[in-house]
């Protein structure tokens, strides 16, 4: 059971009005994430809930990983470019998922590593103003014209400079997208609902710890629970629980998709799906603003908005 948590409207009044979604036409779901693989391992199963019922689903890819490390080492790069490599996978993971994807065409920062920590590339996404990393989601906005989006709350669901900033162009594109003195080549378009992403909260890894203990399995979560207090958990925010059991294959073949990062052979599919179904099987989200009302416990990202 979702725990309830106070909604905090956007009441600025110099967006145009919220279009609703009109009989016959299908809903749209904008899911804006860091690197291609996060639209994988955040969401994905309920990604595909929803294009299975017939939702129009638009995933952003802000950078393309190409600063990222190959983190699979059965992964042979082999001298490849490995933006270009990640492109490819993303195209694969795309197809699976059965999304229309998007470049927002921003480089890669980077994990930035020491003490103190360099700074960051110069031009990189997380380097450059607010105002020119949101622009070009301000017009997919305009020109997809989603009922919902999805993003990473303020921590960026890890920090990340990335992330960070994904949850920053978000936001300025939450309240910029709707307002007309804001120009772009695309009209206004006002979002209803925006969501954060909490997959990893660690009630739900402590669960399928446990669950796996008692079932007699070997758990991949000691290491990663014994740095984790219970205060640093994000459950409590959590509005929103999606069922989508059935497509947790359909997750994990999208997560295969991405071979530069994902093993097959490691812990992202060490719990059996019919544990998973067992003792976690929704995807969860934090309603973090709403234009339509205070709605809490729920179970659907389009509630309040389907016809």
């Amino acid at each position: 059971m979702c725990l309830s948590y106070v909604v905090h409207h956007n009441r600025d009044m110099s967006t145009v009005p919220i279009q609703p979604p009109i009989a016959g036409e299908p809903l749209r779901l904008l899911a804006v994430h860091a690197h291609p693989d996060d639209e994988s391992s955040k969401g994905a199963a309920s990604t595909a809930k929803y294009v299975s019922e017939g939702v129009q689903v638009a995933v952003v890819s802000c950078t393309g990983g190409e600063r990222g490390d190959v983190l699979n080492p059965q992964f042979d790069l082999a001298g490849r470019d490995i933006g270009l490599v990640r492109r490819e996978e993303m195209s694969n993971a795309a197809r699976v998922l059965g999304i229309e994807h998007i470049w927002l065409g921003f480089e890669d920062s980077g994990f930035p590593d020491g003490d103190p920590k360099p700074p960051l590339p110069p031009g990189c996404f997380a380097d450059i103003s607010l105002e020119q990393a949101a622009a070009p989601l301000i017009d997919v906005v305009r020109r997809f014209r989603p009922h919902v989006m999805t993003t990473y709350d303020e921590n960026g669901g890890y920090p990340h400079p990335d992330h960070i900033r994904t949850h920053e162009v978000s936001m300025y594109a939450w309240e910029k997208s709707g307002d007309p003195s804001f120009v772009t080549t695309e009209q206004p378009w006002t979002v209803a609902k925006m969501y954060y992403n909490h997959t990893f909260t660690r009630a739900r890894v402590v669960a399928l710890h446990d669950a796996l203990l008692k079932a007699g399995l070997d758990s991949p979560y000691n290491e990663w629970l014994d740095g984790w207090s219970e205060q640093d958990d994000n459950y409590e925010r959590v509005t929103t629980r999606v069922p989508c059991a059935e497509y947790f294959e359909i997750r994990d073949e999208a997560l295969k998709a991405h071979a530069t990062q994902i093993d097959p052979a490691g812990s992202w599919f060490a719990v059996p799906h019919d544990l998973q179904i067992e003792i976690w099987p929704t995807e969860d989200f934090e309603l973090a603003r709403s234009r339509i009302g205070d709605i809490t416990n729920e179970t659907d990202l389009f509630e309040g908005l389907r016809v």
